[in-house]
């Protein structure tokens, strides 16, 4: 991977939200996770970590975080429990603008964190929404977890390969 000083971070105006972080490259990792933490530019978490060293071991020249929810909290569990319609709207738009009618690879990385909130399979099925009209291709860490769900990268192994992960069975089964 080929790590550039351009960054992409949006964010909304009081930082408390974060739409997408990530570098600029033709051919990214994209990566869904629950939500954003402490992550900025130049200063990834454990994450957004793993996610570059699974973006550069994959064959992508860049590498992106998105969210189900934009919320920064440092735990799943500080998030909103019930969510805010304007957050989600925001973020699905961040999102639309990023794919922007590019078929690209999106990595299922929740785990099973998708349950600590009743509204996040939801707004799953948003982005699927979204990224679906550009043909975008879902995949996950390895097998999926015993519980179904698939991995979230800062507990997965660089050994395990990313393979088809299809999103719309998995919606069903929420």
């Amino acid at each position: 991977m080929v790590v550039t000083e351009a960054w992409i971070y949006e964010r909304n105006a009081d930082d408390s939200a974060r739409f997408v972080l990530g570098t600029v490259g033709e051919n990214p990792l994209i990566c869904v996770g629950v939500n954003p933490s402490t992550a900025v530019p130049g200063d990834p978490d454990l994450t957004v970590s793993k996610v570059m060293g699974f973006a550069d071991r994959n064959g992508f020249d860049s590498w992106v975080m998105l969210n189900l929810y934009p919320q920064r909290s440092t735990d799943p569990a500080g998030m909103h429990l019930v969510h805010d319609p304007d957050l989600q709207a925001a973020n699905e738009r961040h999102i639309a603008a990023l794919v922007a009618g590019r078929p690209l690879t999106l990595l299922a990385a929740w785990g099973g964190l998708i349950r600590t909130r009743r509204y996040l399979p939801q707004l799953l099925a948003g982005i699927v929404a979204v990224t679906d009209a550009s043909g975008c291709e879902w995949v996950s860490i390895g097998d999926l977890l015993m519980s179904g769900h698939p991995r979230h990268p800062s507990r997965a192994g660089y050994i395990w390969p990313l393979q088809p992960f299809d999103v719309t069975a998995y919606l069903r089964t929420l």
